[in-house]
């Protein structure tokens, strides 16, 4: 078995679920290929004893021979970790080294258990849409997907903008407004929550269109089929804007056309019996606990 392991530097301590994860893959003898950044940390910070099999830095090392991809950190570590498999059908295992992520909702105190799970196969595949955006002038070049969101807002100016959205061609409406998130069900727990958003169970087929601080109080977030193509054209007082792709940022000018699809592609998550979509949101929006003392 090989897995591919990615993280992100923290300060937490203590590393033991570091320790125990990286014993437990030596005991089972799997093959571990850690990103090199991540393993500098590893060596330098922690003091692991352990020595990978290899060491990977980009997409481009990677294949489909792996079977998993562990990502070891929060929901930002996560969406490296889609940029880094893509299209590779490589299931993402998240495991959050802080405080409990609505995708990397595996607790340090859950890896022992999560990790033997894993290897033992009692785990569960949940499939993610991503949505891909395509403009003429390939603005975010070969990765044009996003698991999250596509965010258009304001660049050079404290001015509103306005947005217009087409909908498999048919005119929606001209958004006036701060910006504009296009979100999967995926996304719909990120930013798209913070301004109002509805929250979307992962495998629903939709996309969420949210305003961000409209001008018009009675423009709501909108929920449409994600087998439509979104069209967007921006335009203000500034000559550039910004889109943003999850954790990615490019600018553009209002001659840009942004169409938004379904990508042709699904990332794999691992999920395990006791880290179910419910409970996560149970637990991050602390949903039923009583806090009026």
């Amino acid at each position: 078995m090989k897995i591919a392991i990615h993280g992100r530097a923290f300060n937490d301590q203590p590393f033991d679920f570091i320790i125990e994860l990286f014993q437990i893959l030596e005991k089972e003898k799997v093959e571990v290929y850690i990103q090199n950044t991540f393993f500098k940390f590893l060596k330098n910070e922690i003091k692991i004893d352990f020595t990978p099999k290899g060491q990977f830095k980009a997409h481009a090392d990677l294949d489909r021979d792996f079977s998993f991809f562990i990502s070891i950190g929060g929901d930002g570590t996560f969406l490296e970790s889609v940029d880094l498999v893509r299209d590779l059908d490589i299931p993402i295992v998240g495991i959050n080294s802080g405080r409990l992520g609505f995708l990397a909702n595996i607790s340090k105190e859950q890896t022992k258990d999560s990790i033997n799970q894993l290897l033992a196969g009692q785990f569960k595949i949940e499939e993610r849409t991503l949505l891909a955006l395509e403009t003429d002038n390939h603005l975010f070049g070969e990765f044009n997907t996003a698991l999250n969101e596509l965010t258009i807002s304001r660049k050079d100016t404290s001015s509103m903008i306005t947005i217009k959205a087409y909908v498999d061609g048919q005119y929606l409406n001209s958004y006036w407004t701060d910006g504009l998130i296009i979100s999967t069900p995926t996304g719909s727990t990120g930013y798209s929550l913070s301004v109002g958003g509805p929250i979307v169970m992962p495998g629903t087929k939709t996309f969420v269109i949210s305003p961000i601080a409209p001008h018009n109080l009675s423009v709501r977030p909108m929920i449409i089929p994600n087998d439509k193509e979104i069209v967007l054209q921006v335009d203000g007082r500034s000559d550039s804007f910004l889109a943003t792709l999850d954790f990615r940022s490019r600018v553009f000018d209002k001659s840009t056309e942004l169409r938004i699809k379904k990508a042709d592609y699904t990332i794999k998550s691992v999920k395990f019996a006791d880290n179910d979509f419910f409970s996560t949101i149970r637990n991050k929006l602390l949903w039923g606990l009583d806090r009026r003392n």
